[in-house]
């Protein structure tokens, strides 16, 4: 009982913009600096950044019951901006970039073949809103695809 008020504050920054922005320029950075250092150890290694599948629908598509409007649009707009993260820091480090979420967009947790699962309370199957099989074998073939390619070229 004691946590919970450090805890409640802490999910209630989640929703503080200062803070969001503070730790998505954070992220950037961050991703950036990994990049530069992998490359400056291993000049001819070659860096992918992958961003994340596509959970939520798009908005408007209310099928199977996604979480409340305004939790829904919370979480499209962090998924889009760590999308561009991940995209910029790749870009800043010299890295190459595979845009998941482009590709899954159709096949968000609520779509007909799902890359993503929707929310539920055991982790039997796996833990949800994570990739599931299909999900990570698209993400592998993404990769392969962009590994195909030269070096430098921004997909999406």
């Amino acid at each position: 009982m004691r946590v919970l008020p450090s805890a409640k504050a802490r999910i209630a920054g989640f929703g503080d913009p200062d803070a969001t922005d503070e730790r998505f320029a954070q992220l950037e950075g961050n991703l950036a600096m990994i990049g530069r250092r992998l490359r400056d150890r291993a000049p001819a290694c070659r860096v992918l950044f992958v961003d994340y599948l596509t959970i939520l629908p798009p908005h408007g598509d209310d099928r199977g019951g996604p979480p409340p409007d305004e939790i829904a649009e919370w979480g499209r707009a962090i998924a889009a901006r760590l999308a561009t993260t991940t995209q910029a820091a790749a870009a800043a480090a010299g890295c190459d970039y595979v845009a998941a979420s482009a590709a899954s967009a159709d096949h968000h947790a609520w779509s007909a073949a799902p890359w993503t699962r929707r929310f539920h309370l055991s982790l039997r199957g796996g833990a949800p809103y994570h990739p599931d099989a299909a999900g990570m074998a698209a993400v592998a073939e993404l990769v392969l695809a962009t590994l195909a390619e030269p070096p430098g070229r921004l997909r999406d």
